[in-house]
């Protein structure tokens, strides 16, 4: 078995659900928060540094480890887990988003997609067999299915579009699943797409569930969308998906809209929003977002959040000298501050997991009043 998935406890005031996953890797309790080491490093933290911020899994992307420095070339050198020096859990994606967001260099048909390497401009050629032998080759605990993602409705996409992008995604599951070659040590998923229809959700999940998998995934739901649009898809498509196995929502990100998911009854997240936005010197706490450039802090002696336990917070590092460190252009200023809001997200996640356990899920907003933000707040934020 690759994986196993056991539930601990169910919310008494939800669909919210305690677990864990057992991987060759280690355990992940859920749900579950997973930041984004894109090329198989998490920019500018060590694996010392990510592991203590409480992160249980970390997610690989596929199509960047395929293009540089080759995924054979990985599996010669132990496997993503070796190569990285990354003990826990690894969960890679399949490239299909990635196709998704190269719109102007790529073109996709019934068998897979081509596009232009960002690496060296070379054509590179994607099918569903290649994506899983590739994804084969980084060795992680949970693999992705190769699906096609189709642009948000707001974005000139037609119902036509998103059916056909059902279909091929159906046809393209059960070729990823004939293709992997480790099914006893990874465990493969499948993505439900669907855009914002409902119905066009339903068929998803109808063909997605044909094929007998580990685990499944809510995809198409980051591309754009209303936050009351994703409200609706994810608490529509997870009540729908199989109760003893994990439901994975991929790349929502923001905190109310990770607290909605886990009430619908969603087990794993990933996002690079932490990661990001620490680069770019916005770090995240309970009361809401937080500008390290803005010239309020020039001589603020606070550190990010009072109360958190972090190694930026709790080893003293003020606003101000983190204010300091963007403006001078020193890179310590971007890894202190995406040290911080990794854990700010893995508190939440542990704040999550406590409510579900004792059935106090009114506690979280008292204890988070960022929950009652909308995304807009990263425009208007607090200080």
């Amino acid at each position: 078995m690759s994986i196993q998935f056991s539930i601990l406890h169910k919310s008494t005031e939800n669909h919210a659900r305690l677990g864990v996953i057992k991987t060759a890797h280690g355990d992940m309790q859920t749900p579950a928060f997973m930041p984004v080491a894109t090329a198989a490093a998490m920019k500018g933290l060590t694996p010392a540094q990510v592991r203590a911020t409480g992160s249980q899994c970390i997610l690989n992307n596929t199509l960047h480890l395929m293009l540089r420095p080759g995924d054979e070339r990985v599996a010669l050198l132990g496997g993503a887990h070796n190569f990285m020096r990354w003990s826990g859990p690894i969960l890679t994606d399949s490239g299909g988003f990635q196709a998704f967001s190269m719109a102007a260099i790529r073109d996709i048909d019934d068998d897979g997609v081509t596009f232009k390497s960002f690496v060296d401009g070379a054509r590179v050629r994607v099918t569903p067999e290649r994506s899983i032998q590739a994804q084969n080759n980084i060795g992680a605990d949970i693999i992705m299915a190769f699906d096609d993602c189709p642009p948000s409705a707001g974005a000139e996409t037609s119902t036509a579009r998103v059916e056909l992008a059902i279909e091929r995604s159906a046809r393209w599951l059960e070729r990823c699943n004939k293709a992997h070659a480790r099914k006893s040590d990874q465990a493969l998923f499948g993505i439900v797409q669907g855009g914002t229809s409902l119905e066009l959700r339903a068929r998803s999940l109808e063909l997605t569930q044909q094929v007998d998998l580990p685990g499944y995934a809510i995809g198409g739901v980051a591309v754009g969308e209303s936050t009351q649009a994703i409200c609706d898809v994810v608490q529509f498509t997870a009540s729908k998906l199989p109760e003893h196995k994990p439901r994975y929502l991929m790349g929502v990100g923001y905190a109310h809209d990770i607290v909605m998911a886990v009430a619908a009854g969603v087990d794993m997240f990933d996002c690079v929003l932490p990661t990001r936005n620490g680069r770019n010197g916005l770090v995240f706490t309970k009361h809401g977002p937080i500008r390290l450039r803005n010239a309020i802090h020039v001589a603020d002696s606070e550190p990010i959040e009072a109360n958190c336990d972090c190694e930026t917070c709790a080893g003293g590092f003020s606003r101000a000298y983190l204010r300091h460190l963007f403006m001078a252009g020193e890179m310590l200023g971007p890894t202190l501050a995406s040290i911080h809001n990794i854990r700010f997200y893995q508190r939440l996640l542990l704040d999550i997991r406590r409510a579900i356990g004792c059935n106090a899920w009114s506690s979280l907003k008292e204890a988070w009043p960022c929950l009652a933000a909308s995304p807009q707040g990263l425009d208007g934020d607090t200080q």
